[in-house]
């Protein structure tokens, strides 16, 4: 945790799909400004489920999500939606504007943001996010790298405290992969609180400063991202494997008993001489 107050406080959240489907049980988590929140899980441990309860689309069927001291089961979606943005998996059901200015533009128009401003607001994010010459564009023409970057920019549009991202980086190439890793390493350190939910282990390796492991609607680890790596049983448990970096140096027996390693660099480092120049441990 940042230290800060948290926004979101989730604690011992149920939900049960009509027909009885059990998909969350007894969930209790907090995030707070500036919190980078990895959620890892096999299909159908509940993570979207848990995304969905976080603004209100979904309500506890037992405990309670609470945003911003509001209790998400007595307050309309719009209002969370102030606090807490979510960008679907699929841009496209998401998506719905004739053109990337006007997908920018709905949700703080929609918030009563004066039209000065949100023309700020589009100018910005589409400088940030490269999109200046698409703004005139359908959103639908554009590869789908590009749709996934004008989804994430029409929630930011709102400015929420909290982003929820589900499988940001599913069916993206590598470098539209390493552009969203930067915009959650920049909204960190502008004090947004982000909730990354992924299959993505080197995503949320270089980016969360917590992971919870998730199977069969339950939480089976939490804790750094160096601590939940480390722990392959669980992992297992969870039907996850450590990132591959982290693997391979879990198998050099002479870095047995050192902090999982999560990037290429560490293992460098780690592999080093003892006494190289340069060399620092994680």
């Amino acid at each position: 945790m940042t230290g800060l107050p948290p926004v979101i406080i989730v604690s011992g959240a149920s939900y049960r799909y009509p027909g009885g489907v059990l998909a969350l049980e007894s969930v209790s988590l907090e995030v707070a400004a500036g919190d980078v929140l990895g959620v890892a899980g096999s299909n159908g441990a509940g993570k979207s489920t848990l995304a969905r309860l976080l603004n209100g689309l979904l309500l506890p069927s037992g405990g309670s999500v609470t945003v911003d001291g509001a209790d998400t089961r007595r307050t309309p979606v719009h209002e969370l939606a102030r606090t807490v943005g979510l960008v679907f998996q699929q841009p496209r059901t998401q998506l719905f504007a004739r053109t990337v200015a006007d997908e920018l533009a709905f949700g703080p128009r929609n918030l009563g943001v004066p039209a000065g401003e949100i023309s700020d607001r589009i100018a910005g994010l589409a400088a940030r996010f490269g999109l200046v010459d698409d703004l005139p564009r359908s959103p639908f023409e554009l590869p789908g790298p590009r749709r996934r970057l004008v989804a994430i920019a029409s929630v930011l549009a709102m400015r929420p405290r909290i982003l929820v991202l589900d499988e940001p980086t599913t069916g993206q190439d590598h470098r539209t992969s390493l552009v969203i890793a930067g915009i959650i390493t920049g909204l960190r350190e502008d004090g947004v609180g982000i909730v990354c939910i992924s299959h993505d282990m080197r995503l949320l390796a270089a980016t969360a400063t917590r992971l919870v492991a998730m199977a069969d609607g339950r939480i089976v680890a939490h804790g750094t991202p160096r601590e939940v790596f480390a722990d392959a049983a669980t992992l297992a448990e969870a039907g996850l494997e450590a990132p591959q970096v982290t693997r391979l140096a879990l198998a050099v027996p002479r870095l047995a008993g050192i902090p999982a390693v999560l990037t290429v660099a560490e293992l460098v480092r780690e592999l080093a001489p003892a006494g190289a120049p340069g060399e620092t441990r994680p």
